[in-house]
């Protein structure tokens, strides 16, 4: 499986000429790797086409516009899992920690709740491991890949790839919510909440202690480093 997530962040990331020369590699890696389910892994196949035969600024203005400028498509996990609440800055800042702790140190300035950053640390744990911390926020992958869908673009494919994944197990409450909670991406609405409501990342949680996906995901390591004996 951890072939196949670092494929999918690589999928995720924003689109380069050296992610069109190698997209052949990664569909050649996602087949022989064989962890996505056959039907899945067709789903993945416009994208891949996609990648290999677009011009490249059509591709970074396409990623740009689903990305980029629509807060109900961020690639940043707390963006759905906390919005701009308190409490986002402290899960952030605990993620950041549980990657330290692991031995992996961030480069080139990305947040920690970043997706492919998420992908590429899940890619180097344990597999039973990797799998539990992947299904943590399977109820965002589950969101967007519906969002994704109404909008008919190809990049849906991959979310229904981390849900395949993950297990399939995704927590149909919190699934709710987000559905809920739908962010308004109205260009002029959001240029004045961003005015509005700037993000603040305290360093101090008023619950003292981390929530929401990361808690679980700290809840998950805790349990596989008991069975292990460590």
């Amino acid at each position: 499986m951890h072939l196949s997530l670092r494929a999918m962040a690589a999928l995720l990331g924003y689109p380069s000429a050296e992610l069109q020369a190698h997209a052949h590699e990664i569909r050649e890696v996602l087949l022989g790797e064989g962890a996505l389910p056959a039907p899945v892994m067709a789903g993945l196949e416009p994208l891949l086409r996609r990648i290999e035969s677009w011009d490249l600024l059509d591709l970074q203005s396409d990623y740009s516009e689903l990305f980029d400028r629509s807060r109900s498509l961020s690639l940043h996990l707390f963006e759905h899992v906390h919005g701009d609440n308190r409490e986002r800055g402290q899960a952030m800042i605990d993620l950041g920690q549980q990657y330290v702790d692991g031995g992996f140190f961030l480069e080139g300035g990305e947040l920690p709740d970043f997706l492919p950053v998420f992908l590429e640390y899940v890619s180097c744990l344990l597999p039973g491991e990797a799998r539990e911390t992947l299904a943590q926020p399977a109820h965002v992958y589950a969101a967007l890949a519906e969002r994704l869908d109404k909008r008919k673009t190809p990049y849906a494919a991959i979310f229904h790839a981390l849900g395949a994944l993950a297990g399939g197990r995704v927590d149909v409450e919190a699934l709710r919510e987000l559905q809920e909670r739908e962010p308004d991406d109205d260009p002029a609405r959001i240029d004045q909440q961003w005015e509005e409501t700037p993000v603040t990342f305290n360093l101090a949680h008023e619950m003292g202690g981390p929530t929401g996906a990361v808690a679980k995901i700290r809840a998950a390591n805790r349990a596989t480093e008991k069975e292990a004996g460590r």
